[in-house]
């Protein structure tokens, strides 16, 4: 058999978090909980911020964006895990495992860009405030977003295109509930090298440099706020960029336990108890720390509830 038709005739088996039959009601109940929470929480942040003119700043455009990306990457991989838990069927063809994994790149590198633009935006909010809305104009955020979707794509696609080049002998298990990248490639029959050099390259390019450019604008950040004379100067200072802190923690504190539990264990379920947290559970907090930390969401939200009651009863 000729590496062609090994990789063609392939398919995975996701494992999954658990193959005790018993708890699987329990993860089926509790990940289609916590999706629709994400769905519809990241929903209602992206419409708040589109209803609210008073929220069509820097800030909230890329709150938006950011959403979407969250609500696009669970979308990736959730639907599936509960398709395989609700028809105990947990196959998934080689065509298939390529596109999740693709898209849950694209996603996942959104996610990580957008978060240091944000870093920046709020780096020039406070350390540069009478420059702000001239630096930060509709021009430049819009190719910031664009730079961030741009190499996001590329490097999936990158990624993506090694990957068809691996071939694979016969039916495999992937001791994860997604086809996740690492434990793709080192499934494979054919040598890796390659892969796990651009894998590492783009681990410390696209995902320790902006983890530098956002300690970076935090630590200016930190030191603008110190140099306030007033509490309460201070206070409002931080309150502004208070989400995004939590959001960050959240998001590489997670991200940074799957790594170190995947370099642990390489091929046990530990690095995919791990991914639950980045995968699902971060989306999930996200809708609620920017909810309850951020006053302005929270006004436009009360509107916004108020206005679909109001139409509501009116047509009633």
């Amino acid at each position: 058999m000729n590496s062609e038709n090994q990789t063609s005739s392939s398919e995975f088996i996701l494992l999954g978090l658990s193959e005790d039959s018993d708890v699987q009601p329990l993860l089926y109940g509790l990940f289609l909980m916590m999706y629709l929470i994400t769905f519809i929480g990241n929903l209602l942040i992206i419409l708040v911020i589109i209803s609210d003119s008073h929220l069509h700043m820097p800030m909230y455009f890329f709150l938006s964006n950011l959403s979407f990306a969250d609500i696009c990457f669970t979308s990736t991989i959730v639907p599936k895990m509960l398709v395989n838990i609700q028809t105990e069927i947990k196959i998934i063809t080689y065509e298939n495992c390529l596109t999740q994994m693709y898209f849950s790149l694209v996603f996942g590198g959104v996610d990580n860009f957008l978060l240091t633009v944000m870093a920046y935006d709020r780096f020039m909010a406070i350390c540069h405030p009478l420059h702000y809305m001239i630096i930060m104009n509709h021009q430049l955020c819009g190719l910031l977003l664009l730079a961030s979707w741009l190499l996001s794509v590329l490097m999936s696609l990158l990624h993506s295109l090694m990957v068809l080049e691996l071939s694979f002998c016969t039916k495999l298990e992937i001791p994860h509930f997604f086809c996740d990248i690492d434990q793709v490639i080192h499934l494979a029959c054919s040598d890796t090298f390659l892969n796990d050099l651009v894998m590492y390259f783009a681990t410390g390019l696209l995902g320790i440099t902006p983890l530098i450019g956002i300690l970076f604008s935090y630590c200016n950040i930190a030191s603008s706020i110190l140099r306030i004379s007033s509490a309460r100067g201070k206070y409002k200072a931080f309150s502004t960029c208070g989400s995004h802190i939590s959001v960050v923690s959240l998001f590489y504190g997670t991200a940074l336990g799957v790594y170190l539990s995947s370099a642990v264990t390489q091929h046990s379920r530990a690095s995919a108890v791990a991914s639950v947290m980045y995968t699902v559970v971060t989306p999930v907090l996200n809708p609620f720390i920017y909810s309850l930390r951020n006053k302005d969401i929270k006004h436009a939200l009360r509107k916004l509830l108020f206005s679909v009651l109001g139409s509501l009863s009116t047509q009633q």
